[in-house]
């Protein structure tokens, strides 16, 4: 117990020192170390060197859709890398799983979208649908087309361009240097969409992106229709139409992607984290067939966009197993069934815990919104931190005057589990009800 404690002092300190972690409070992080330290995922539960076990309601960043521990993975990982851990995909140079990925991407992906671009990650997928639809214009002799119209609460990624498409301005103002040509409509009004791209001029409008559900902008959810008007607003002004798929892919919402719940097929899909469940890094976008075809057409030399690990290797097979589990488990339809139960053990909350306001869920993808009292500080960073007491890890979104608990657990998530996520959500929400009434 004491060789236990030392250790995880020692990592602690270590960790404050010289772990510079992405999206955390620097100052916090450097004076207080890491509120958990991991060391092992077994299905939709997380375990730290303390030995707290908690349920992951976030599949950790949207992603861990297989769930942790799937040691098929691991193996499939091990059996690439003994035969060819890499090569490069420049130069027209290939290798076996990125071209068996890139068949079953194209046979799960809706409509006519049958031509993948792989990146690392999703941040670098929306890059390069930004980069390749302004490439696009530019070979069609319409080079003023480059303006990228997104939704405000839109999330989309921390690379340059990815960054200037977020709609959720604290991240636009982290930097002062944001990529040019990048505009935002309202995220739920095609009204609001058609007046941007009038006022700004269809001739120099290059794409339109949204996502199918909004993600880290807080779990929102179109009204039904919005996509198909969306889409006929894009062809009644030939703007391409890009979904962002990186959280809503891979089974998170019922469906095999976010889009198909609208009918609806876009010009470019881009994707990433459950491709592989998080088990390596890969993203990629998926372009339709008239798309690809004329990007092939009207080029006259290489294409100059490329990342170093594009269609790697090892990270394509560990795709194509976690995509066979999926598929041979049921995942897709197991995210349906018990997103259904998840709403309801909100909607349940909801009747008995004056705290929330409102709460959504499409498939793995929920949100409870909570009923913050006239000028108090967001309730939700508390709920969080109570929550983590309780066994549960969940994230909140206080963007906008938004004050919102999200959760997305791993898709092999059971009954049982569900009940068990409510019970710790809801005990956390009672928690927080009492610290009110005592300061109230």
């Amino acid at each position: 117990m004491i060789q236990e404690k030392a250790k995880l002092q020692e990592l602690a300190e270590l960790d404050k020192k010289h772990f510079f972690h992405p999206t955390s409070a620097v100052k916090s992080q450097q004076e207080s170390g890491p509120a958990f330290i991991f060391i092992e995922g077994k299905g939709v539960y997380l375990y730290d060197e303390s030995g707290r076990k908690v349920i992951d309601g976030m599949s950790s960043l949207w992603n861990v859709n297989v769930g942790h521990g799937r040691r098929e993975l691991g193996e499939a990982a091990l059996e690439q890398m003994s035969k060819l851990a890499f090569s490069s995909s420049f130069a027209s140079f290939s290798n076996e799983p990125a071209i068996r990925l890139a068949a079953k991407i194209a046979e799960l992906a809706p409509g006519d979208l049958n031509a993948v671009f792989f990146t690392s990650g999703g941040s670098e997928a929306n890059d390069t649908a930004y980069k390749l639809a302004r490439h696009y214009w530019v070979l069609k002799g319409q080079p003023d087309r480059q303006k990228i119209i997104s939704r405000t609460k839109a999330y989309h990624g921390v690379n340059i361009g990815a960054t200037s498409a977020t709609g959720l301005k604290p991240f636009r103002d982290f930097t002062n240097s944001l990529a040019p040509d990048f505009h935002y409509a309202d995220h739920m009004s095609t009204e609001e969409l058609r007046r941007v791209i009038e006022e700004e001029g269809p001739e120099t409008v290059a794409a339109f992106v949204a996502e199918p559900v909004q993600g880290a902008g807080g779990v929102h959810i179109a009204p039904d229709g919005y996509f198909k008007e969306v889409r006929r607003i894009c062809d009644k002004y030939g703007i391409l139409f890009i979904t962002d798929e990186v959280i809503t892919g891979f089974g998170r919402t019922g469906t095999f992607f976010g889009i198909e719940h609208d009918e609806v097929v876009p010009d470019m899909m881009c994707f990433a984290k459950g491709v592989t469940s998080g088990y390596a890094p890969l993203g990629g976008v998926v372009f339709s067939d008239s798309l690809y075809k004329e990007l092939g057409d009207l080029s006259t030399g290489t294409l100059l966009h490329g990342y170093t690990y594009s269609g790697h290797p090892m990270a394509c097979a560990v795709a194509l197993k976690n995509i066979e589990i999926i598929e041979q488990e049921g995942l897709v339809a197991n995210a349906k069934r018990m997103g259904a139960e998840l709403l309801k053990g909100f909607e349940a909350i909801k009747a008995e815990r004056s705290i929330v306001r409102s709460v959504r869920a499409r498939g793995l993808m929920g949100a409870v919104e909570l009923a913050t009292p006239a000028g108090s500080e967001p309730l939700a960073p508390t709920v969080v931190a109570e929550a983590a007491k309780h066994g549960l890890i969940c994230r909140f979104v206080t963007f906008d005057g938004q004050d919102t608990l999200v959760f997305a657990p791993p898709l092999i998530i059971n009954e049982t589990e569900i009940k068990e996520l409510i019970v710790s959500l809801n005990t956390a929400l009672q928690e927080v009800e009492k610290l009110m009434g005592s300061e109230g």
